[in-house]
């Protein structure tokens, strides 16, 4: 959060009638989007050239850039098409507000006005809860704990909460009233979180006003009988590890791909499932294009095999979106629609998290497995997570057949 709230508090922001006067200035504002009736804080970042806009929402320091948009006599579009979403809103009474909506979502309430940093401090003493803690869960997925990892400066705190799925992006906030108020939204995952520490040094967390958690220290868990959290690297597998992985797809100029393709023969394939949809696809998505850029030359095929709604599937402009967007230089496939990943992958065990990757020697046998993704958010787990894929991958490569 440093990072992003030291450029919040030094970025100067205008009215938002002297935005068209200010071209090809960005300016920050501070956002609310209604999530069933909960109003969930934001930082939102606008540019404007003539009629030509682009906003930015944030996941941390990282923008989710508008890929188009237009600003018209008080009247704001921004298209995101890698997450098929829009923001419409206009000028009323000194806010920006109006909606914003994904495919097939329910739209969102929206309102914005320039950012001011009205902060008066703390109310009280910020207690440290910076550090590991994990969180107590029955998730429909059948994990008991989730991790929960938090940094703190004074009363101000960012965190995030790593499921075997992957993490729910950069929560920021700050100390008041004896708690944290902890908020997140980059165009997807909205959530709000409320932190109050507790007398016996555990935490009593509140997701988006309803639902109720405690956090316990990882050093304590175990002594608490609390289980440990999913591992990703043990969560998916094959019923026969023997046997060669099949998949089938169709990439986007509709030709049929399946592993037997010649770009794959002797070759270490990563086959990633994803959505374009998915959060945790789109945070993973440039590491993906990394590895595919510094190992291809050595004998790697990263093939991603995607699973969109029937319309996307029909009309996958998203998809292309993702594609152009993260600038991916390798296979990525139609695989068909969520509820058919495990018809389509009925070798797998486990499969069902969002992303999920296998990792195949180049004798075709899976070598590895590993669920979810988790993002630049989870800080020493995002860097130790990305080191063990290369590595990996990278003795992966260096095996014959």
């Amino acid at each position: 959060m440093g990072n992003l709230q030291t450029f919040a508090l030094a970025l100067s922001v205008l009215s938002f009638a002297s935005i068209a006067s200010a071209q090809g200035e960005a300016h920050l504002f501070d956002a609310v989007a209604v999530v069933n009736d909960v109003e969930i804080p934001f930082p939102f970042e606008l540019t404007t050239e003539g009629e030509t806009a682009s906003g930015a929402f944030f996941n941390g320091d990282e923008r989710v850039r508008s890929t188009s948009g237009s600003w018209v006599k008080g009247s704001l579009t921004l298209q995101f098409a890698h997450y098929a979403s829009t923001l419409q809103a206009t000028v009323t009474d000194g806010l920006l507000t109006g909606s914003y909506g994904r495919v097939g979502q329910v739209p969102y309430a929206f309102r914005a006005k320039r950012h001011v940093d009205n902060r008066v401090g703390s109310k009280g003493n910020a207690p440290s809860i910076a550090g590991q803690w994990e969180i107590a869960v029955r998730s429909p997925k059948g994990e008991a704990a989730w991790r929960f990892f938090v940094r703190q400066s004074g009363p101000g705190v960012s965190a995030s909460i790593l499921r075997v799925d992957g993490d729910t992006g950069l929560l920021s906030g700050h100390y008041e009233n004896g708690k944290f108020v902890l908020s997140h939204f980059s165009g997807a995952r909205p959530l709000l979180l409320e932190v109050t520490p507790q007398a016996d040094g555990t935490l009593s967390l509140l997701q988006n006003g309803k639902t109720a958690y405690t956090a316990y220290k990882s050093s304590d868990a175990r002594a608490k009988n609390l289980p440990e959290p999913a591992d990703p690297s043990r969560w998916t597998s094959l019923k026969d590890p023997t046997q060669p992985l099949r998949f089938s797809g169709v990439d986007l100029d509709g030709k049929t791909v399946n592993e037997s393709d010649p770009r794959f023969k002797g070759k270490v394939v990563l086959v990633n499932i994803m959505g374009s949809w998915c959060p945790n696809c789109h945070d993973e998505a440039p590491f993906l294009a990394e590895l595919d850029r510094t190992y291809r030359s050595r004998g790697l095929q990263v093939v991603s095999i995607s699973f969109e709604d029937s319309e996307q599937l029909a009309h996958p402009e998203r998809l292309r979106a993702f594609v152009k967007v993260y600038g991916l230089q390798y296979t990525v496939l139609l695989g068909g629609e969520p509820t058919e990943l495990g018809s389509k992958l009925p070798q797998a065990v486990n499969l069902n998290t969002w992303p999920a990757t296998f990792f195949v020697g180049r004798d075709g046998l899976v070598r590895g497995a590993h669920a979810g993704f988790a993002g630049e958010a989870t800080g020493l787990a995002h860097q130790q997570l990305v080191a063990e894929l290369r590595g990996t991958v990278e003795r992966l490569l260096a095996q014959t057949p």
